[in-house]
């Protein structure tokens, strides 16, 4: 049996999993008026960063998000935290409810961090 090294990152990452994933997360944005509400992809990742750093008690994560967020309920998209150390883990945003130019939408991370390349 191998027993590998878990780095201080890696342990907050997965502390931060854990915590999202049994806890749940949820965020509610106001777009502006707008035929269809959308999100961009950097409001997203903001507005994700500081809901997971909320849930969690941790220091806003490294978010990036590849595409803006359609306000239609059932939508999705994957978004990507960083740790210091190179190691990400995805998470999945989805849209919940959409009233007028509020966009609510639910925030899942995976459970299993992937190693820094390299």
């Amino acid at each position: 049996m191998t027993t590998g090294r878990v780095t201080a990152a890696a342990w907050s990452l997965s502390a931060m999993a854990v915590g999202v994933l049994l806890v749940g997360c949820s965020a509610s944005v106001s777009v502006g008026k707008k035929t269809e509400p959308k999100l961009s992809a950097d409001k997203l990742a903001t507005t994700v960063s500081e809901k997971l750093a909320a849930q969690t008690g941790q220091p806003k994560p490294n978010i990036t998000c590849p595409e803006d967020l359609a306000g239609k309920v059932g939508t999705t998209t994957r978004c990507k935290l960083t740790a210091a150390d190179g190691s990400t883990l995805g998470v999945t945003v989805t849209v919940s409810s959409v009233k007028g130019d509020q966009i609510n939408f639910g925030i899942k991370a995976d459970d299993k961090v992937s190693p820094a390349a390299g």
